[in-house]
């Protein structure tokens, strides 16, 4: 049969094929779409995340949307996205909602391009700042935050009022990545509302993700003005940062010092003011704000099961004994707690997205061909849903399916809530660490109370969040001391391990 052309030389019909899908009208996509405008109906302008949640269950693993003349391609099965992860075929794409964050975090180390220099510079300066040794020297300044975090939390108890689980776990990771990493404290705490960097921030994710909702940007002018003026006011509040830090002299050779003072160790290069902006600002903003997503929906799940609570605070109890404040090599000890926090980034990875592209022509999961440069969108929350890795109560919250034997029997690639291959998230060591211990510290002190009519409602801007999360807390009576457990510890035969790192990474 012969097929008319286009003036690109691609088949009629095959819309989306410039985009590098030769055979996109293979994949299937939503019923209804209204003429000019796209796949529309049923489409929430703040949920794009869960509404495209909702049509991966009803249109399988792959699938595509419009949105005015492009076609999107989103892959939400683990077989596929398994084979976006093989780095020989694969790499990072930059689009939607990461783009639109260029104009404040530029080429920082999330939002470079994968041929801009200096994301390979800034990655070999700073990650030696993500050792074992460095975590470490971190440890003491994320038990200070924590105990400020407890403090406020006493308060709130002994007066007998709730706490913002989300607004809290902000004040908690903000302060924890600007205290270790750059030597600054924002005195969130002591505010009564969010700080206004915080402020900015949300601003500057908010407008990023209505980006992809409303593509044409004239209508949303107004909403442009005041992204402008937040992105100034972030770029003014890191200036100030560096500019105290050039003044007064180096630091503790925290994140700062290294960018400020690093050569690269082959190279002699070092990072351009512009550079080290950007850095502080992808480190403040992404350094916080999906840690705290991940504690907040891990304390939902805390106080939704009791008897999942039960387990990982007597172990807390029976692993750090009557220890004040927990060395660094306990937090590792944490077993249970560690499950519980990958268990809730399983069901609600707060990066819940990855794009990929193709780096030569190449033919995904063996049935849908590719073009160089034609990219798809990895939606984690359903590939860690998908029951044919985990099961048909994959909706279910189960730490033990992160038990050493689960994990070494499950196949690689399946749980990603750091993204992938090279360009994951560099710091997910210190967010790992960081989270452990201040579920570990907030189970050694609290019983946690939900409101039983609370429904979960999750916000999206960019990164996920619990929406009106709130707790009541109850004060736990001192355990008595207990004795460490190195050999008691049940099934805990592995090594610390990373999650990304145990799927195949």
């Amino acid at each position: 049969m012969t097929e008319t052309t286009t003036g690109t030389g691609l088949p009629k019909g095959f819309r989306g094929a410039e985009q590098g899908w030769p055979e996109l009208s293979r994949i299937p996509h939503p019923p209804y779409r209204v003429p000019l405008l796209g796949d529309v109906v049923g489409a929430g302008r703040h949920t794009p995340l869960q509404d495209s949640l909702r049509l991966a269950r009803r249109l399988g693993p792959i699938f595509r949307r419009r949105v005015l003349t492009k076609e999107f391609v989103f892959v939400a099965g683990a077989a596929l996205a398994a084979d976006m992860a093989d780095e020989s075929r694969f790499a990072k794409h930059v689009g939607l909602g990461i783009a639109n964050l260029r104009p404040v975090a530029g080429d920082g180390l999330f939002t470079a391009y994968n041929h801009e220099p200096n994301w390979q510079l800034a990655h070999d300066v700073l990650a030696p700042g993500f050792s074992r040794e460095a975590m470490a020297g971190y440890h003491p300044m994320m038990l200070d935050v924590a105990g400020r975090l407890m403090d406020h939390w006493d308060r709130a108890q002994e007066a007998g009022r709730t706490v913002d689980v989300p607004g809290d776990m902000t004040r908690l990771t903000l302060e924890t990545i600007a205290r270790t990493g750059f030597g600054h404290d924002f005195g969130s705490f002591e505010r009564s509302r969010p700080h206004p960097f915080v402020t900015a921030m949300v601003g500057t994710l908010t407008h990023a993700q209505r980006l992809n909702a409303v593509p044409v940007p004239w209508l949303l002018r107004r909403a442009a003005r005041r992204n402008d003026a937040d992105i100034a006011f972030l770029n003014h509040t890191v200036d100030e940062l560096v500019r105290a830090r050039r003044e007064n002299g180096p630091g503790d050779g925290d994140l700062l010092d290294r960018m400020l003072a690093t050569a690269h160790p082959e190279t002699g290069e070092r990072l351009s003011a512009l550079n080290v902006r950007r850095q502080v600002i992808t480190f403040l903003v992404a350094g916080h704000e999906t840690t705290s997503g991940a504690l907040s929906f891990a304390l939902h799940y805390l106080a939704r099961h009791p008897d999942v609570a039960a387990r990982a605070r007597a172990e807390v109890d029976r692993v750090w004994g009557a220890a004040r404040t927990p060395g660094y090599e306990q937090v590792a000890r944490l077993r249970q707690v560690r499950r519980v926090l990958d268990e809730a980034l399983r069901l609600w990875p707060t990066a819940p997205a990855f794009a990929r592209e193709a780096r030569e022509d190449t033919v995904l999961g063996g049935t849908h061909p590719m073009r160089r440069g034609a990219w798809a969108l990895v939606l984690t929350p359903t590939v860690h849903r998908d029951p044919e890795v985990w099961g048909a109560d994959a909706e279910r919250f189960d730490p033990d399916r992160f038990a050493p034997q689960a994990v070494r029997t499950r196949a690689p690639h399946t749980f990603k809530p750091f993204g992938t291959g090279a360009r994951a998230c560099i710091g997910r060591q210190f967010a790992l660490h960081e989270a452990t211990l201040v579920l570990g510290l907030l189970l050694r002190r609290y019983d946690f109370h939900g409101d039983p009519g609370y429904r979960l409602r999750v916000t999206e801007r960019l990164t996920l969040m619990p929406e009106g999360l709130r707790l009541r807390l109850e004060r736990r009576t001192p355990a008595p001391a207990a004795v460490q457990d190195s050999a008691a510890v049940e099934d805990e035969g592995s090594a610390p391990r990373c999650p990304v790192g145990r799927t195949g990474d």
